[in-house]
């Protein structure tokens, strides 16, 4: 049984910064505590040279952990992007789309992953069909044949049916925020200045990290965090690999949306850094998947599909979110593509074969959700 764990955890693409994140754990950890009868006592949080991070005290069967959660959020990324005026979030969003599509991003989705091909595809389409109501609306006097005067009253009409409804719809379905998933994509791919740095700096707080002793170190990546966890692990072993002398790194990718990136022609240093780790004999590392979740690249192979075919493959391990939630969530949560896809990182109604907390403060190795069988709880005998 584990007593002391190190996790360096990287969230997905959401709004939200450090604290806001161990709020929502915190929040988790009181379900997980209910359904396992346990007790995790969430600390609170606390920024030095190894970053924002906070400790989780688990009392489980008799068995008591201690674990150290690091938080790498983006957030300084997003929130960059979304602070911009809106046109020029359209425009550059509509950019980095052309961009996905030039590099053959696109493609490698529909071939690989229809359904991730149709969420790259949404923003774009739904904010085209608003673009083509409010041009529709303007051209009234050209369709009827009316004098030009009108374009005076229709030119406005059209252009405030897009911002103040279109827009403010597209906010049930979050458009904006998916445009800018895609430019930091892009940025992403290319290693742009701002993504370079940020992964620099990360790494360096995440080696400083690393010099506390522990039972384990666990890396765990939720949706675009992948694409941070593999290049931020990919650099320390560039940078540091003494850090990892004697010690192993559990890798756990949930819903991982690294291929997001790294299918676009000018990943190369993601694609490097990609089998790097995977390469690495001081890392494990496993995929979970979920075939209800469609913004992910379901039984895709990383690792494979980055061009490192002759490499060790991560172990797909899958999991239905029916399994942990009950049937009243799961019938209203599930066709909200949005929130289903943030339950790996959510707590659970039931038990069930995985559960975020359990694996990252609980006293099982979290090597041993590799073997879970959605359906069943994992058993934690009594400490004797």
């Amino acid at each position: 049984m584990i007593h002391s764990r190190i996790v360096l955890h990287f969230p997905g693409f959401e709004p939200l910064n450090a604290e806001a994140h161990r709020q929502r754990y915190e929040r988790s950890a009181a379900q997980a505590a209910r359904i396992w009868q346990a007790r995790f006592d969430v600390g609170a949080l606390s920024v030095d040279e190894t970053g924002a991070h906070f400790p989780v005290d688990a009392a489980v069967a008799g068995w008591a952990t201690r674990s150290d959660i690091h938080v790498f959020d983006h957030n300084d990324l997003i929130t960059a992007m979304r602070s911009e005026p809106v046109w020029l979030q359209i425009a550059k969003g509509f950019k980095a789309g052309f961009d996905v599509v030039r590099q053959g991003g696109a493609f490698g989705y529909f071939r690989h992953a229809w359904r991730f091909g149709l969420f790259f595809l949404f923003p774009f389409l739904f904010l085209a069909a608003g673009l083509a109501l409010g041009v529709n609306i303007a051209a009234i006097p050209s369709t009827l044949d009316l004098s030009s005067w009108w374009f005076l009253l229709t030119v406005p009409a059209g252009a405030l049916v897009f911002r103040y409804g279109v827009l403010r719809f597209s906010d049930r379905y979050h458009v904006l925020h998916l445009l800018a998933d895609w430019r930091l994509a892009v940025a992403v791919a290319e290693n742009r200045s701002e993504v370079a740095s940020f992964i620099e700096t990360v790494a360096d707080q995440a080696i400083v990290a690393l010099k506390q002793p522990s039972d384990e170190i666990l890396v765990t990546s939720h949706s675009m965090g992948a694409n941070f966890a593999l290049s931020v692990v990919g650099r320390l072993l560039e940078k540091a690999p003494e850090v990892l002398e004697g010690r192993r790194i559990v890798f756990v990718t949930l819903g991982g949306a690294a291929l997001q990136c790294s299918l676009l022609s000018g990943a190369n240093v993601l694609r490097r850094r990609i089998g790097s780790v995977a390469r690495s004999q001081a890392i494990d590392w496993f995929d979970i998947q979920c075939l209800t979740d469609p913004i992910h690249l379901y039984k895709c192979h990383t690792v494979a599909l980055s061009g490192h075919k002759d490499a060790p493959q991560p172990k797909l391990v899958f999991v239905r979110f029916k399994h942990a939630m009950s049937p009243e969530r799961y019938e209203k949560n599930r066709r909200d593509f949005l929130r289903m896809h943030r339950q790996y990182v959510l707590g659970p109604d039931q038990p069930s074969g995985f559960d975020f907390t359990l694996m990252t403060a609980g006293p099982l190795p979290a090597n041993s959700f590799q073997a879970l069988d959605s359906t069943r709880a994992p058993v934690i005998h009594p400490m004797s």
